[in-house]
């Protein structure tokens, strides 16, 4: 049975799809200074082909990037703590605006804009 879902809602939906998959698809992922901004546009492509998606930006922290790097081998894991994200999306008219913030460590998506 069909039902309508308000496009507000949808929309939040829709952010939480997108981080969800950027987040359990990317995290843990070798990262170095040298790979860092091609991971990022990797990451970004990735998420802008899922429907509804209009902007995503990905910025991997380079100063806290370099305090994570094991200085063995080079690298580390790519976490949410070191990146700056921002995802936006529209549906059916109404714009949504989520971003990854730190919140006491603990890298957590917040909707920081909806315009319905």
């Amino acid at each position: 049975m069909p039902t309508t879902i308000d496009p507000a809602a949808r929309a939040c939906f829709e952010l939480g799809i997108k981080f969800g998959s950027l987040y359990h698809q990317f995290a843990g992922t070798p990262v170095s200074p040298t790979s860092a901004d091609a991971l990022a546009r990797a990451i970004e492509a990735s998420i802008e082909n899922q429907p509804y998606c209009t902007s995503v930006g990905v910025v991997i922290d380079e100063a806290a990037l370099a305090s994570a790097i094991d200085d063995i081998h080079g690298y580390t894991e790519l976490t949410g703590t070191l990146m700056d994200v921002r995802v936006e999306v529209e549906v059916e008219g109404v714009s949504a605006v989520a971003e990854l913030v730190d919140v006491e460590g603990y890298p957590e998506m917040q909707i920081t804009s909806l315009d319905a």
